[in-house]
């Protein structure tokens, strides 16, 4: 259960209490626990892990897996930063909703809007190798015009799942996330169970000496280990989809922790376990950047058919991440609009209780992923660009979430001490993983391609900047600028009270 109100404290701004929302249809709790759990799952596990894991396993060699255990490690902490302020207040729709009241109006518009273009650009990504990868391998007779023909069907298809209801939505995604589970448990058992009866293939006998006897742990070097972080971030993407879901779910005290919780054993089983397979049943060197090595393993070990399976699993992935990006952005342009920074259009809900309008807007930007494949930017160039944009936004993101955490304790100091879910080390990690997001950034700038990535997204940020520009000049704005600043006034006044009564 969530902490009790304290009876001094103000009751939340506009923008989490008085919005224009609260006049209109309400999204409805429709995702049970199963939901919440294997959506957790699935947004953590798609086209970065499955299809990005070639490129960093040939850029860092084993090292890779320290690379995704500190990633994993410090998005944890934002989880659980994410976790204890979506349970404070019932309110909050989303984090979006949760920035903004501790923030301001300002910080839901920008966080609101870049998650959404996140997960447009994300969802993008995975169209691209969907159609260019996946499909490919599977119909290697395609011709080349072919490709943006593909990517239009997918977009159609993902965009029927997303329109029924909420509840279709967590069931569909519920059995892509079991196909995704049960692939990796059963890539991980084969592995093994190769590496036990040392089987050879062309690339050398199976076992886990690959891991450090070719050149070393670190075998491409620190920079090799660096520039890792680069496409890994990526695998990471998602990995806060639970914390858009907070106004759809039933029992969100209960289930939110419970998905944020298992964060650590999806990192060690999903992210960890599966390379820990790949690069010892075949060396590192033996896999190629441009492909999934899942698929390359079992080409090398003889199974055609394993490795079609697996293709097919693979391509279950990204299309279930993909589907999860067109519904949090769906959700997520729904916050914006009933809060009227997005246009009302899309504050309307179907008699489903979805917002088909936000999903349309969503479709609409995945044909850009068309516009790609047509000027022939596959899976290596447009993927490293594409990624590398969506990793940067989706660091403000987490970032925005950190900031907001250590606003709350310094404003909500009772409401923290009353948290049921309070994040661990809570006064200094929101510091160290700011940090690392820096180090992040920095490594950035080690590839071309993600040098490009890393100059286009200001561009993102410089429009979103002209629109809020506008936007603040209107008196609802206005309005609710002044609420909050009167709000966050008194919050400092009742928390320095609070703190002189209990003697922190």
């Amino acid at each position: 259960m969530t902490s009790q109100p304290n009876p001094t404290a103000p009751t939340p701004t506009v923008r989490a209490s008085a919005s224009p929302h609260d006049a209109q249809p309400h999204l409805k709790r429709a995702l049970q626990s199963r939901h919440i759990q294997l959506i957790a799952i699935g947004g953590a596990i798609g086209t970065g892990l499955f299809m990005g894991s070639g490129k960093t396993i040939s850029v860092a060699g084993p090292s890779v897996l320290l690379v995704y255990l500190i990633i994993g490690g410090m998005l944890y902490f934002v989880m659980r930063a994410m976790g204890e302020l979506l349970l404070s207040r019932k309110s909050y729709r989303n984090f979006a909703d949760m920035t903004g009241d501790i923030l301001g109006p300002w910080a839901a518009y920008f966080t609101g809007w870049t998650y959404w273009f996140c997960w447009v650009v994300t969802a993008v990504a995975d169209v691209i190798v969907i159609a260019s990868v996946y499909v490919v391998h599977l119909a290697p007779a395609l011709p080349e015009w072919s490709l943006p023909v593909i990517a239009l069907v997918v977009i159609a298809i993902l965009i029927g799942l997303n329109l029924p209801t909420v509840r279709a939505f967590g069931e569909t995604e519920f059995w892509f996330a079991m196909v995704k589970i049960i692939a990796i448990v059963a890539l991980i058992v084969a592995g093994v169970a190769l590496i036990l009866v040392g089987y050879e293939s062309e690339h050398g006998r199976a076992t886990f000496a690959h891991l450090w006897a070719d050149g070393g742990f670190f075998s491409t070097g620190f920079m090799g280990f660096v520039a890792a972080f680069q496409i890994a971030t990526f695998a990471f993407v998602g990995i806060e989809l639970v914390g858009t879901t907070a106004a759809e779910t039933k029992d969100p005290e209960h289930n939110l922790p419970k998905a944020v919780n298992s964060i650590p054993v999806r990192i060690l089983l999903f992210y960890i376990g599966s390379l820990v397979v790949l690069m010892s049943v075949m060396p590192w060197t033996a896999y190629d950047a441009d492909n999934s090595p899942f698929i390359q393993v079992f080409d090398a070990a003889g199974l055609p058919a394993a490795a079609a399976i697996v293709n097919l699993v693979v391509l279950t992935s990204a299309m279930s991440s993909a589907n999860s990006g067109i519904y949090s952005t769906s959700r997520m342009v729904y916050g914006l609009a009933t809060e009227r920074d997005a246009p009302s259009v899309f504050a309307r809900l179907s008699r489903r209780k979805v917002p088909q309008n936000a999903l349309f807007l969503t479709g609409v930007m995945l044909l850009s992923s068309v516009v790609l494949l047509v000027f022939g930017l596959g899976e290596s160039t447009g993927f490293a660009i594409v990624t590398t944009v969506s990793s940067l936004c989706f660091m403000f993101v987490w970032s925005m979430i950190l900031i907001s955490y250590l606003v709350y304790r310094r404003r909500r100091p009772q409401e923290h001490a009353a948290s049921t879910f309070p994040m661990p080390f809570g006064r200094i990690m929101p510091w160290v993983v700011l940090a690392f997001f820096g180090f992040l950034l920095w490594a950035f700038t080690g590839d071309a391609d993600t040098r490009i990535g890393l100059v286009a997204t200001p561009v993102w940020f410089a429009l979103l900047a002209v629109g809020y520009l506008g936007l603040r000049r209107t008196p609802a704005h206005r309005r609710a600028r002044a609420e909050h600043r009167a709000f966050a006034a008194r919050e400092v006044v009742l928390a320095e009270r609070w703190r002189r009564g209990s003697g922190e």
